[in-house]
């Protein structure tokens, strides 16, 4: 049965709009990926972002390198990965966590809500040399029926109190037993209330500090929760 999504602008219109694409180049450890990205400034006049923002409070925050992002993708490069795992990117966004996991030799599905981020999550995982991966658009209140793995990656999910019980209904429905999540977060106020729903849930978590940052500027303090189902 199908279930209604979260009202993101239609794909088409807005990568019309767009106006022009930066390219970046992302320093994680000793690798380098390269991103293209529109100008999030640029999306927030767009009327039809306007539009969605008023069906249910959209936000294009797919459009920007987040340092959670570059915490994720720092974790995942430490990972000791056994290759060919599937790996699928909750909330994908330009795609960089899941760019890394590429390279560590995963077998990746990028996901999101928003269709125009899958559109760039593909293309930056091409523009990286990568071909063989999935995209899957994805609300995260209703997790497909069919989908079990045993690695997700998300990253700045952790942002309005309203997401927080989905977020976890959906790890715990879709993360295999003895699976694991990795997801951080820049410790946003919501973060507080993601730990107290953790723990009365039946999943097993960890949690360490990270920082990142752009290379010479300031560099953003998080947390990187490591989640587990019990076999």
């Amino acid at each position: 049965m199908s279930q209604e999504t979260f009202p993101s602008p239609a794909a088409a219109a807005m990568l019309d709009r767009l106006g022009p694409i930066v390219r970046e180049t992302v320093y994680i450890e000793d690798r380098e990926f390269l991103l293209d990205h529109p100008e999030s400034d640029r999306l927030m006049t767009l009327d039809v972002v306007h539009e969605a923002f008023a069906k249910d409070e959209y936000m294009p925050y797919w459009a920007d390198i987040w340092p959670a992002s570059r915490m994720l993708a720092r974790a995942v490069l430490h990972e000791p990965w056994t290759p060919g795992t599937e790996a699928l990117e909750l909330g994908c966004g330009l795609g960089l966590a899941g760019i890394a996991a590429l390279a560590m030799g995963l077998k990746v599905t990028f996901s999101d809500y928003d269709a125009c981020a899958l559109h760039f999550a593909a293309g930056n995982a091409r523009l990286n040399g990568y071909h063989d991966f999935r995209t899957q658009q994805i609300d995260w209140r209703y997790p497909p029926d069919n989908l079990r793995v045993p690695v997700i990656l998300a990253a700045d999910l952790v942002y309005e109190m309203r997401i927080l019980a989905p977020l976890i209904a959906f790890i715990k429905k879709v993360l295999r037993p003895g699976g694991l999540c990795l997801l951080t977060d820049v410790d946003r106020v919501p973060s507080q209330a993601f730990n107290e729903l953790l723990q009365t849930e039946n999943v097993s978590f960890t949690k360490k500090m990270m920082r990142a940052g752009e290379p010479g500027g300031r560099r953003v303090k998080g947390t990187l929760y490591r989640i587990t189902i019990p076999p």
